[in-house]
C-alpha cells in the first residue's frame, strides 16, 4: 500500500510538470467516454420513448388489420381491400374466449367547422367501448353511449388539438355544435391528451363519431358494415396469444380461407411492436456506442505516443532511479500509473460531460434521453482499461532500459 501510494504521488507530480500535455492527452479520453455516455443515452432514451407510446395505445391489446390478397394475380397490401366487416369483430367479441373487449373503427379525413374556424382532422366511426379497449378516457363531458351509436345519434368526442384549432386554447367546447360535411353534431367530450407518437403523428388531432352515424351521415360510403381496423383487448397479458390464436382461426372460418393460403387479415400485438422497436433500437445503440468508442481508441493511442515521449524525455531520471535501487517492476508501475490515471481523470471529465450534454440535449432539443449508470460505469472501466492497455508498452520499455546507458542517455 505504501508503495502505490508512493508512485501514485509521483506520477501526479510527473503529469503536473507538463499540464498542458496532460490535458491535451487526456481529450481524447474525454471526448470518447462523453460521447460513449450522450449516445447511449440518446438511444435509451429513443426506446423508453417508443415503449411508452406502444403502451399508450392501450393494454393487453391486439390490432386486427385488413392483410395482404391476391386477386386475378393481384397482389394488395395491408389496408389495401377491405376484409373485415363489423361482423367478424361481433363474432370475435361473442366467441373467443381469451377476449375481454372489441371495438372496430373506420377513419376518414374531413373539415370540421365551428362558427368561423375550420380545421382538417382525422375523423373515426367507433362504438361505445373505445375508451376501454384504447384506455383512452375522456378528460370532459362524456363519451357516447351503445344506444347513441345505435340510433346513429349526431353527437362527436374530440380530441385536444381539434379543442386548440377550432375554440381557442383553454376554451370548453362541451355543448357547442360543430359541422362535418354540413353536418351538425353536438360535442359532448373531449379526449385526454396523448402527445405525438415517436414518428411525429399527433394523436390529438382526431374527432371520434358513433359508427353508425359516421357510416350514414359523414362518410358517404357505399360499402357499409367494413372497418378499417378491429382492436381487440385480451383478458390478461398472458391471454394475448391465445387471442390471437382465436382470432385468426375464427377469422379464417369466416373468411373461408382454404389450408395452405395466406390470411387475408394480419393480427398484431404490442408485444411484437415492441420487441420489434425494441430490437432496431438496441441495434442502433449498439453502433452509436462502437462509434463512439472509437474516439477512445484513438486517445488510447494519444496516451500511448505522449507516454513513449515522456520515456523518451526522462531516461536519464529512470537510470538514476534504478541505480539508486528501483526495481524494473518500480519503474514499469510508476509509468503505468501515469498512463491509468491519465484515462480515469480523463474518464471522469469525459462521463460529467457526456452527462450534461444528455440533459442539454433533452432540455435544448426535445429528443427524448435516458441516463444509463451501466453505460457511465462501463465507459469509466472501458477508459481505465485503453489506459493500461496503450499505456502498458511504454512503461515496459522504460523498465527495461539499463541503467548505465540511461544515465549516460544525451
Amino acid at each position: 500500500m505504501k508503495l502505490f501510494r508512493m508512485t501514485l504521488r509521483a506520477a501526479l507530480v510527473a503529469l503536473r510538470r507538463n499540464k498542458l500535455r496532460s490535458a491535451l492527452t487526456m481529450l481524447g479520453i474525454i471526448i470518447g467516454v462523453a460521447a460513449v455516455v450522450a449516445m447511449v443515452s440518446i438511444g435509451q432514451g429513443a426506446t423508453a420513448a417508443v415503449q411508452a407510446q406502444i403502451r399508450s395505445l392501450g393494454t393487453n391489446l391486439l390490432m386486427v388489420i385488413p392483410g395482404a390478397t391476391t386477386a386475378a394475380g393481384a397482389r394488395s397490401g395491408w389496408g389495401g381491400v377491405s376484409t373485415l366487416t363489423v361482423g367478424d369483430a361481433r363474432a370475435i367479441e361473442r366467441e373467443c374466449s381469451a377476449v375481454a373487449a372489441v371495438t372496430y373503427l373506420r377513419r376518414q379525413v374531413v373539415q370540421v367547422v365551428h362558427a368561423d374556424q375550420n380545421w382538417s382532422t382525422v375523423a373515426q366511426g367507433t362504438t361505445s367501448t373505445f375508451p376501454v379497449v384504447r384506455e383512452w378516457n375522456v378528460a370532459r363531458g362524456r363519451f357516447f353511449t351503445a344506444q347513441e351509436e345505435e340510433g346513429a345519434a349526431r353527437v362527436a368526442v374530440i380530441g385536444q388539438t381539434v379543442v386548440d384549432q377550432l375554440f381557442g386554447v383553454g376554451q370548453d367546447p362541451i355543448g357547442a355544435i360543430i359541422r362535418v360535411r354540413n353536418v351538425a353534431f353536438e360535442v359532448i367530450g373531449v379526449l385526454e391528451a396523448k402527445g405525438q407518437t415517436t414518428w411525429g403523428q399527433d394523436q390529438d388531432d382526431v374527432l371520434v363519431l358513433p359508427f353508425s352515424t359516421a357510416e350514414k351521415r359523414v362518410f358517404g360510403t357505399q360499402l357499409f358494415n367494413v372497418v378499417d381496423m378491429i382492436f381487440v383487448s385480451a383478458r390478461s397479458t398472458a391471454d394475448i396469444p391465445e387471442a390471437a390464436k382465436q382470432i385468426r382461426a375464427l377469422l379464417r372460418q369466416r373468411h373461408r380461407i382454404p389450408t395452405g393460403e395466406d390470411d387475408d387479415f394480419t393480427v398484431r400485438s404490442l408485444d411484437d411492436m415492441a420487441r420489434a422497436s425494441e430490437t432496431a433500437s438496441r441495434v442502433m445503440t449498439n453502433l452509436l456506442f462502437a462509434v463512439a468508442s472509437i474516439s477512445l481508441i484513438v486517445g488510447g493511442i494519444g496516451i500511448m505516443n505522449i507516454m513513449l515521449v515522456s520515456v523518451t524525455e526522462r531516461t536519464r531520471e529512470i537510470g538514476l532511479r534504478m541505480a539508486v535501487g528501483a526495481k524494473p517492476r518500480h519503474v514499469l508501475l510508476q509509468f503505468l500509473t501515469e498512463a491509468v490515471v491519465l484515462s480515469a481523470v480523463g474518464g471522469g471529465i469525459g462521463a460529467l460531460v457526456g452527462i450534461i450534454g444528455s440533459l442539454l440535449i433533452a432540455h435544448l432539443g426535445g429528443w427524448p434521453t435516458l441516463l444509463s449508470p451501466v453505460a457511465v460505469a462501463g465507459a469509466l472501466l472501458f477508459s481505465a482499461a485503453v489506459g493500461i492497455f496503450f499505456g502498458y508498452y511504454p512503461s515496459w520499455k522504460a523498465s527495461r532500459l539499463e541503467p548505465i546507458a540511461a544515465l549516460r542517455y544525451e
